[in-house]
């Protein structure tokens, strides 16, 4: 693979001040690391970055708590666009059932990046979730889950779609998960379509 390294490292720079700057609610350095027309899709949430900033804070103040562990990042760059691929934890914590819990959902952000006038930008991301789990923070205490509402979520990301339906977001029922299916499949050639110009 010919990329130029120095791209590469550009790119998993953002890619972790994303998270260190969304987790930290630093918003000036968080819209820096944007295009101006970027987009974010999550679970629950598929707009601007300004829109889900301001949908993140507003989340904050009732309670919501969410932050990110990375793993590594795949990379591929073509000229002034690049596709990235990262390996992360989504962790999440909020009542359930009257039970505080936390989920800890395996997942993969999805990045379109380009070039202009010099600068790295991201103008797109979406999240394939890949495996999640639910458990009380309190070890002694045990939840009961409405069998129905989780299993109509896909598995890869049902804990965590039954926690945030729980506390009041209208959740995605085809987010691209390990599995497979349309979501993915669109998400991988919207990448392909992106590093050839299209």
């Amino acid at each position: 693979m010919n990329q130029d390294l120095s791209d590469v490292t550009q790119i998993r720079d953002l890619i972790e001040r994303w998270v260190v700057y969304r987790d930290a609610l630093l918003w000036d350095k968080f819209r820096q690391i944007w295009h101006p027309e970027g987009r974010m899709k999550a679970t629950w949430s598929d707009s601007s970055f300004e829109e889900f900033i301001k949908r993140t804070e507003e989340g904050v103040r009732h309670g919501l708590n969410i932050l990110h562990i990375l793993g590594g990042s795949a990379v591929e760059v073509s000229g002034a666009r690049a596709v990235s691929m990262t390996k992360m934890i989504i962790l999440q914590r909020a009542e359930v059932e009257g039970v505080l819990c936390d989920v800890s959902s395996y997942a993969r952000h999805y990045d379109l990046w380009e070039k202009r006038d010099g600068r790295w930008g991201l103008v797109r991301r979406e999240t394939i979730a890949d495996k999640d789990r639910l458990d009380p923070v309190d070890g002694t205490q045990t939840i009961a889950l409405d069998r129905e509402l989780l299993n109509a979520f896909p598995p890869e990301y049902q804990h965590l779609a039954y926690l945030q339906t729980k506390i009041g977001y209208d959740v995605d029922k085809d987010v691209p998960r390990l599995s497979g299916g349309k979501a993915l499949d669109a998400l991988y050639r919207r990448g392909e379509s992106w590093l050839k110009g299209t």
